[in-house]
């Protein structure tokens, strides 16, 4: 199956084909099976990310005792693992830069 170009923005959540100043974070070449992949982590980012917010409220559990937080950590890195094995090399090469990506 061919790839296509795809415009990423992490922050809104957003897979464009058509490239505008805020999707532009990232470039990335994807079958839609991939693409499918991807739409699912920033499902999983988002209801990780709930999931934390909703913690906030209980002031006695601390961050680092925190499965919500845990969860939205791994769910980040794995989107930004996605991104960086698909993407083109600006966005490998920025991706490398903020280090959040775990050294296997």
């Amino acid at each position: 199956m061919d790839k296509q170009k795809y415009f990423i923005s992490v922050g809104q959540g957003e897979i464009s084909r058509i490239p505008y100043q805020e999707n532009d974070d990232f470039v990335i070449y994807a079958t839609a099976e991939e693409i499918l992949m991807l739409r699912r982590k920033f499902e999983g980012m988002h209801e990780a990310s709930f999931d934390s917010y909703k913690r906030t409220h209980i002031p006695f559990v601390p961050y680092h005792l925190d499965t919500a937080n845990d969860v939205y950590d791994d769910t980040i890195t794995g989107v930004y693992q996605t991104l960086y094995d698909l993407g083109d090399e600006n966005t490998k090469n920025h991706i490398q830069t903020m280090g959040v990506l775990r050294e296997e």
